[in-house]
C-alpha cells in the first residue's frame, strides 16, 4: 500500500520518491560485462542502447539526431523547432549559444521561436533524417498534431512522438476540438510514443490508447520551472514504478500486449540511467547531459521544448560551458572524471554487470533500497 501523509486536517499526500532516493543492490550473481547486452526494440525497431534523444533544439538537429542513430539510440527531431522555422538556424543557434543566463535569453527565445512553422521545411528535414540512414522519429505537440500529422506523415516518419509537459488520454475542451489520441492513433499504422505523464492512471489510460510507448515524466532537471510555474514536481522513481505496475496490468487486460516506457526527467548520470531503468523502464530520453557533447547544435546550451513558449515558459536558460567531448565518448567513453557523466551506457552495462543481469528486461528485477 502507498505511503499516504495527513499534511493537514482533511488533506492527504501520497508519499513519492525520487532517483536520488533509492540505490540499486547488487544480487548473489555477477556477469562478465561483455556477456550484458542493452539493446532494446520498439516495434520493428532495433537500438544499441536504450537511449532516446530529448527533442530539444539544443541538443537535436537533423545532424545530431542522425548520428545518435548511428551509436545506437533514437533521435527526436521537434517539428515545432527552430528546424521547421529557419531555412539555416544555424546564426540562431550560435546567437543562442552566446547568450548569458539571464532574463534576457527567454525573451530572445520567446522572439526566435515566434516565427511560424513551414510545412515545407518539415518535409525537407524528415528527408535529411531519412537521407541519414536510421530510424526517423519526430516530435509534435498535442495542441498542433491534428494540423501538422498530414505533413508529418506525407513526408514518410518511422516513429511519432507526440509529447506535451502534462498529456492525457483525455483531454476536455469547450472551444476546441480536442485530439482523441486512441482514435488517431487507430488511424496510422506506425508507431506512435506519447506523454509525459505522472501516474499509474494516467499511464494507463495513454497504453489504452493503442500507444506503443509511454512518456515518463516531464523532463525535470534543475533548469526545469514546471515546478515554480504550474506547482507540478515529478518524483521520478515513484512515477516509473506506478507505470510498470500499470504496464503489467495492461499486459494482463489485453493478454500480452507490452507498452514501452520512456523516462524523461531527473536524469543526469549513468547511475541515474541504472536507477530509472531498475524501476521498470524500457528507456531514457536524455536532454542536458546530451547538451554536453560536441555535436550539440546549442554549442552546449540547454533549454527545454518548453522554455520558449510565448506566454508561459517552463524552463530557464541554462548558458554554454566547455563540450565534455565527442557524443561518442558521452555515450560509450572512454571517462576521465568519476562523476558518471562519460560513458552513460558504459556504466549502465557495468551496473548490469555488477548486478548479474545479461539484458534490459531482466535488469528491471533488481533489487532497490531506499537509503534517504
Amino acid at each position: 500500500m502507498r505511503d499516504v501523509v495527513e499534511i493537514g486536517l482533511g488533506k492527504t499526500a501520497q508519499r513519492g520518491y525520487h532517483l536520488d532516493d533509492i540505490a540499486i543492490v547488487p544480487s548473489r550473481r555477477t556477469r562478465d560485462v561483455d556477456d550484458v547486452s542493452t539493446g532494446w526494440q520498439l516495434d520493428a525497431y532495433q537500438f544499441g542502447i536504450p537511449c532516446v534523444g530529448h527533442p530539444s533544439d539544443a541538443t537535436m538537429s537533423p545532424a545530431s539526431a542522425v548520428r545518435l542513430g548511428q551509436l545506437g539510440g533514437l533521435g527526436v527531431l521537434n517539428v515545432e523547432g527552430l528546424w521547421t522555422r529557419y531555412e539555416n538556424p544555424s546564426k540562431v543557434l550560435e546567437e543562442l549559444g552566446g547568450l548569458d543566463e539571464d532574463a534576457r535569453a527567454t525573451k530572445r527565445l520567446q522572439e526566435v521561436y515566434a516565427e511560424p512553422i513551414r510545412p515545407d521545411l518539415i518535409t525537407e528535414r524528415v528527408r535529411e533524417l531519412r537521407d541519414g540512414g536510421g530510424t526517423v522519429a519526430v516530435r509534435v505537440s498535442p495542441q498542433h498534431t491534428l494540423a501538422l500529422a498530414p505533413v508529418i506523415l506525407d513526408a514518410g516518419v518511422d516513429i511519432l512522438v507526440i509529447q506535451g509537459t502534462i498529456v492525457s488520454a483525455e483531454h476536455v475542451s469547450t472551444t476546441d476540438e480536442p485530439l482523441n489520441l486512441k482514435e488517431f492513433i487507430a488511424d496510422l499504422d506506425l508507431p506512435v510514443i506519447v506523454g509525459g505523464c505522472t501516474d499509474y492512471k494516467t499511464a494507463l489510460h495513454l497504453m489504452r490508447t493503442g500507444a506503443a510507448g509511454v512518456i515518463i515524466g516531464i523532463g525535470g532537471d534543475e533548469w526545469s520551472t514546471t515546478e515554480s510555474v504550474l506547482g507540478i514536481r515529478v518524483p521520478m522513481a515513484t512515477a516509473i514504478a506506478d507505470a510498470a505496475a500499470a504496464r503489467r496490468d495492461y499486459l494482463d487486460e489485453t493478454g500480452g500486449r507490452y507498452v514501452h516506457l520512456i523516462a524523461d526527467g531527473d536524469i543526469r548520470t549513468s547511475g541515474d540511467i541504472a536507477k530509472a531503468l531498475g524501476c521498470g523502464a524500457d528507456a531514457v530520453m536524455l536532454g542536458e547531459p546530451l547538451s554536453l557533447c560536441e555535436e550539440a547544435p546549442a554549442g552546449g546550451s540547454w533549454w527545454h521544448s518548453a522554455a520558449s513558449h510565448p506566454s508561459l515558459p517552463r524552463g530557464a536558460f541554462e548558458a554554454a560551458g566547455e563540450p565534455l567531448g565527442s557524443m561518442e565518448r558521452l555515450l560509450f567513453g572512454p571517462a576521465d572524471e568519476p562523476d558518471g557523466q562519460l560513458n552513460l551506457f558504459g556504466g549502465l552495462r557495468r551496473a548490469m554487470a555488477k548486478c548479474g543481469y545479461r539484458d534490459l528486461k531482466e535488469f528491471q528485477k533488481v533489487g532497490l533500497v531506499l537509503d534517504r
